[in-house]
């Protein structure tokens, strides 16, 4: 039998033991954590690796269906067979055919060079006279010539009156007329309509920084500051460009019914109240495929706030296909609808990498890809069909797809899974359902936002040449430019003689659209009155 004291020595290693215990299983709980914590941070280096060093491309790198959830197996191979019976306009193949190179050269002009046989050379056999028998082609070869300038004066001619001023006048001073000089770009300055729509050209399109074009301009005899190109730039983007900018704008607001939106960031050194280093934003809205017009917008702003996007998308009542950004939240009148290919994107994130930087089989992430895969082949199979086709084939296609989906968004949800990625993917699916099935509702309605992303791909390009704006209105020029240069490029114009033609026209107009902005209708890049000169004539296959 057990003393009191061996019993109070018995309970105080019980608790001694009960407490090693409970601190073991902390310290194992925390060891788990530990290795969870690291798996996640080794995933997100991995990731990161394989964004800056892998492809680029988003498309699957696995040929073939995956066979990762075999009790949906049955579904996909029913959609399989009804997608085969989708039928769609044909689409021309881009073949490079015969004769493409001499159509090509047919509108250059033609210089031919004639290699001849002296006079005096005779026959190297037995020395008699030749005679000319024919000739051929040998090769045929495209010339570069460097481009060139040239100094343009106007000489206004003046006019006297024979009659005024003299004794049988009634006038008696004289009478002058002067002839009508185009009025400048700008005052006092050398700058020309296709001057300045050069440097445009290449700064906004072949992403040339002003400071590399200093040394170009000089090469070919023009001594031009990059200050002074700068200037020029901001200073015809705000009185000739900006009122054609402000006119697409309300145009595209009031008329449209589906825009795509999102935004890219832009450094401002000069912005007030902002550090140098900090990012200010780009917004960029595009028309959506089955609109009539065709155009991109590049607005420049200090923030992405949602006051931002309303004063942005003032008078738009419609379909407005953008990212989950809080912001879009604030624009009143609109029915928004997500990206399908940012959702993807959460969840090829998601996808657990070996060393290597190549995917681990058999992944939840990997499941959820080949859902959103699923709806991306329909949406492939259906894209030559008309709006209310598409609709209807994305009900009968799309739906059972979707249901399953969703399905499993909620299955998957309920287990608990140590991957941060695939919880932050699951929960963005969950917070914006509503929003991810609104393609559901409209077949103009396009399931990702890629073709507002392939708009903004150009100006994230030249950015890494030209770095940053140094001030707001030169961020507010760049958006202008922009703006017109990415929509002619939709309309197939000529950017050059686009900008050439827009510098040379608006001074003449005379700021008449200020009391009737339809004035500027004819120079909008959509617009059907533009001169022929302006357009892409001849297309290299």
């Amino acid at each position: 039998m057990q003393t009191a004291a061996q019993q109070e020595e018995v309970t105080r290693l019980r608790e001694q033991v009960e407490s090693l215990k409970k601190m073991l299983g902390e310290r194992d709980a925390q060891i788990e954590r530990q290795r969870i914590q690291i798996e996640n941070l080794t995933q997100a280096v991995l990731h990161a690796r394989k964004k800056m060093y892998g492809p680029s491309s988003e498309a699957t790198q696995v040929t073939g269906q995956l066979n990762l959830f075999p009790e949906q197996e049955q579904l996909l191979q029913e959609l399989a067979k009804q997608q085969k019976e989708i039928t769609v306009p044909e689409h021309t193949r881009k073949v490079r055919q015969a004769g493409v190179r001499s159509e090509m050269l047919s509108s250059l002009e033609t210089e031919i060079e004639r290699c001849v046989v002296s006079e005096e050379e005779t026959c190297p056999v037995c020395g008699a006279q030749l005679t000319k028998v024919g000739e051929k082609v040998v090769r045929t070869e495209v010339v570069y010539e460097p481009a060139k300038l040239k100094v343009k004066q106007y000489v206004q001619e003046i006019k006297k009156c024979t009659k005024c001023g003299s004794q049988d006048s009634e006038k008696l001073s004289p009478t002058f007329v002067a002839a009508r000089v185009p009025k400048g770009l700008l005052p006092h300055s050398i700058a020309s309509p296709s001057l300045v729509a050069g440097i445009l050209y290449q700064k906004y399109d072949m992403g040339i920084p002003l400071a590399r074009q200093e040394r170009d301009w000089y090469r070919i005899g023009l001594s031009i500051y990059r200050s002074t190109m700068s200037h020029w730039v901001i200073r015809c983007s705000q009185e000739w460009l900006e009122p054609i900018f402000l006119r697409m704008h309300q145009v595209i607001m009031e008329t449209c019914s589906v825009l795509m939106g999102d935004e890219t960031r832009i450094q401002c050194n000069k912005e007030p109240g902002k550090k140098a280093s900090s990012e200010s934003f780009m917004w960029v809205v595009r028309t959506g495929s089955f609109e009539k017009i065709r155009a991109v917008l590049f607005h420049y702003a200090r923030t992405r706030s949602g006051a931002e996007a309303k004063r942005l998308y003032t008078g738009f009542a419609g379909y407005l296909v953008t990212d989950a950004c809080d912001s879009y939240e604030k624009v009143e009148g609109v029915s928004r609808a997500l990206c399908w290919s940012h959702l993807r994107r959460y969840y090829i994130e998601s996808i657990p990498l070996d060393s290597a930087g190549k995917e681990l089989k058999g992944s939840k992430g990997a499941e959820a890809r080949e859902w959103c895969d699923q709806l991306f082949k329909i949406e492939k199979k259906i894209q030559g069909l008309e709006p209310q086709e598409r609709l209807e084939k994305r009900k009968e296609l799309s739906q059972p797809v979707l249901e399953a989906f969703w399905s499993w968004v909620e299955e998957t949800s309920e287990k608990y899974t140590a991957n941060e990625s695939l919880k932050k993917a699951l929960q963005y699916s969950r917070n914006q359902k509503k929003y991810l099935n609104t393609f559901m509702e409209d077949g103009r309605l396009p399931i990702s936002n890629n073709e507002c992303e392939a708009c903004i791909r150009p100006f994230a390009t030249g950015r890494k040449s030209w770095l940053f704006a140094d001030t707001p209105e030169g961020a507010r020029a760049s958006g202008i430019v922009y703006s017109l240069v990415e929509s002619s490029k939709l309309n197939q114009l000529d950017v050059f003689r686009y900008l050439s033609y827009l510098l040379e026209k608006m001074p003449e107009i005379d700021y008449q659209y200020q009391n009737d902005p339809s004035i500027l209708d004819p120079y909008l890049p959509w617009s059907r009155e533009l001169p022929e000169y302006c357009r892409i004539q001849k297309k290299m296959k």
